[in-house]
This record gives C-alpha cells, structure tokens and sequence, in this order.
C-alpha cells in the first residue's frame, strides 16, 4: 500500500493529535515543526476559509509538496456569529482555553438563545492543485464547563442529538462526529479516490 506524507501547517499539539487519530494507516500526518518549520504563521484572513488557506498555501510556498491548513470557527447565534473567525484570540492575544471559554459564558450569560455551530474548513494542496473541505456540526452553549478531555470551546459545546459535551466525549466519539472530523473524513475520502 502507497504511503501518502502529507505536512500539516499546525503547531497546535491537541489539533494534530485529534488528526492523526483520524487518519488510515495509509496517510501519515506530519506537522510543520517535525518539517522544521520556524516561527508562527500569521493568520490575517476575515474569514475561517482565508486563514486555512493562508496555512496551506504558506507550507507548499515553502516546501511544493502535499500540504494541508485547516481553521475552525464557533459561531453563536446569540453573538451574531461571533467569536467566528477570532475563537482561538477571542479573549484576547496569547489567551488561553479557559479564558476563551469563561468569556464567552459571560457573553450569553441570562441568554435563553444558546444555538451555536462548529465550522472547519481544511484547505489542501495536493500534487500541485489546490481543493478545500467543510466540516460543521450544530450544538448548544452549556450554561457551565464540563469535562476534562478535548480543547478550546469543547467542555461547553453539546452537539445535537448528545448529552455530553465534547470535552466529556471518548476521542473515539469526538472523532467520528466533530466538525474536524467530518471535514478530515472528506480529505481521506479525497485521497482514496484520487490514488485509486
């Protein structure tokens, strides 16, 4: 079976692992760091898709081999769409999860609207040609954090049709249904069918 190498222009520890438990044996992941990639790159896009595309095309400038970006948005209704494109900085520069999480809990404090949907879109260069791939998945805000597993908005984000949040779920369960997921599966279904 062919061995496909594919660099992921991520430095986020938690995103590649949740990627590479993912992948067929047949499609190995290998982050940017492991490529000797320095530095951060600077994700100036107004929109999810321009910041994974900004990821991906970054690498093939760089390396002109299979490459892939991804960016992910929590839009909530309440907030018009927002944190959107700013989930990862929205409280601000260098913040952490947990401060992520506790202003946004602030934010739809007394909401009775807490609708909100995941969004991942996976931007791919491969063999010199350039495609993307959209996962979504609806939930709701929790009105508290709850479970120890998963990362960012996960231990307040309850998917439809679930009583967990994410951040409760096994790995084995996030990574069958999530917004990463959906989009990871159709980059796999992808390469199958292009190296059939």
């Amino acid at each position: 079976m062919t061995k496909h190498k594919l660099i992921f222009a991520s430095s986020n520890q938690d995103k590649i692992r949740e990627v590479q438990n993912k992948m067929p044996n047949s499609i190995q992941v290998i982050s940017m760091r492991e490529m000797g990639f320095k530095g951060e790159i600077i994700e100036d896009g107004l929109t999810i898709e321009q910041n994974a595309k900004i990821k991906a095309d970054t690498l093939y400038k760089r390396y002109k081999t299979n490459c892939f970006g991804d960016d992910t948005g929590l839009m909530v209704d309440h907030l018009d769409g927002r944190p959107g494109v700013f989930s990862a900085r929205y409280a601000g520069e260098n913040c952490s999860y947990n401060d992520n999480v506790k202003k946004l809990l602030k934010a739809l404090k007394g909401a009775t609207n807490r609708k909100a949907h995941f969004k991942t879109v996976i931007s791919l260069w491969w063999e010199d040609s350039y495609y993307d791939f959209v996962g979504r998945i609806d939930g709701t805000i929790t009105e508290e954090a709850a479970g120890q597993d998963g990362f960012g908005y996960d231990p307040i984000f309850k998917p439809d049709g679930h009583e967990q949040t994410f951040a409760e779920m096994s790995m084995d369960l996030k990574n069958r249904i999530s917004h990463r997921a959906i989009a990871v599966q159709k980059l796999i279904e992808f390469i199958h069918q292009k190296s059939s």
